[in-house]
């Protein structure tokens, strides 16, 4: 029997708010958190990503306010990432009702850091979060190069990404949260290339991130190879519903909840 395809919805939380841009810049409001994740559960989706964008150390009670609000009114996996330094971060989101969580930054500074939260935590419960963008070549155009990028998609790392997806896999990274830091908020679809390149070198599960436009956009991601797919801004502004894209699914094959 095949493992079902999650479909995940994606909030972005800056101050408190949900907020959704594109390439992560020009962020505009999309509403409360907690009652957009009530939408979104009613609506049967998966899971629920809560992502702080700027994780600045202001914003982190805010963040813990808001996973234990929202922890009490959904019952669907709930994964926050966003400043997530250390393991006494991730003791402390859990306690405030996370069930997953995702780091990004810190791991790149510190790989050291993913094998000591897996040691405590169990893989299941850590996120590799990578934002991920193509290497611009000297011409000025995009290669078929990925490179890591730091702080929210802002600061580019000389890291090849598929190489690092790999090694934090190998470290206890339970999944990868895959996102095109290119494709994000443009509604074009994702980047296929990535997910093949990503879903070849690792056997964890991938969830893949921007550039969702279409339900089909979502088919072609899971026949790239990912085993989840996630959305923000089609379901924050009514374009698409979690139905739609289940049914997109099915309609071509793909085991969904």
């Amino acid at each position: 029997m095949s493992v079902a395809t999650r479909v995940i919805a994606c909030l972005d939380v800056d101050a408190g708010r949900v907020v959704k841009g594109v390439n992560f810049e020009n962020l505009r409001d999309a509403g409360d958190p907690v009652e957009l994740a009530k939408v979104y559960d009613a609506q049967g989706v998966d899971e629920l990503t809560f992502l702080d964008v700027t994780a600045s150390s202001g914003d982190r009670q805010t963040t813990y306010e808001i996973v234990t609000r929202t922890a009490e009114q959904v019952f669907i996996p709930l994964t926050v990432g966003g400043g997530v330094r250390s393991v006494a971060d991730v003791d402390r989101l859990l306690r405030a009702g996370a069930d997953k969580v995702g780091v990004n930054t810190a791991a790149i500074a510190r790989p050291e850091l993913i094998s000591e939260i897996s040691d405590r935590f169990g893989g299941q419960v850590l996120v590799l979060s990578a934002d991920v963008r193509r290497r611009v070549g000297d011409d000025g155009r995009r290669t078929d190069d990925f490179v890591m990028t730091t702080h929210g998609g802002r600061t580019p790392v000389d890291l090849d990404a598929v190489e690092w997806c790999a090694r934090a896999a190998a470290l206890g990274a339970g999944e990868i949260l895959l996102n095109s830091m290119d494709a994000d908020g443009t509604k074009e679809g994702f980047d296929l290339e990535l997910i093949e390149r990503v879903r070849d070198a690792v056997h964890v599960p991938i969830i893949a991130s921007g550039g969702a436009g279409r339900a089909e956009d979502f088919v072609d991601a899971v026949r790239a190879g990912a085993d989840a797919v996630l959305a923000a801004s089609v379901f924050h502004f009514g374009e698409l519903t979690v139905a739609q894209v289940k049914h997109a699914m099915r309609a071509v094959g793909i085991t969904v909840r």
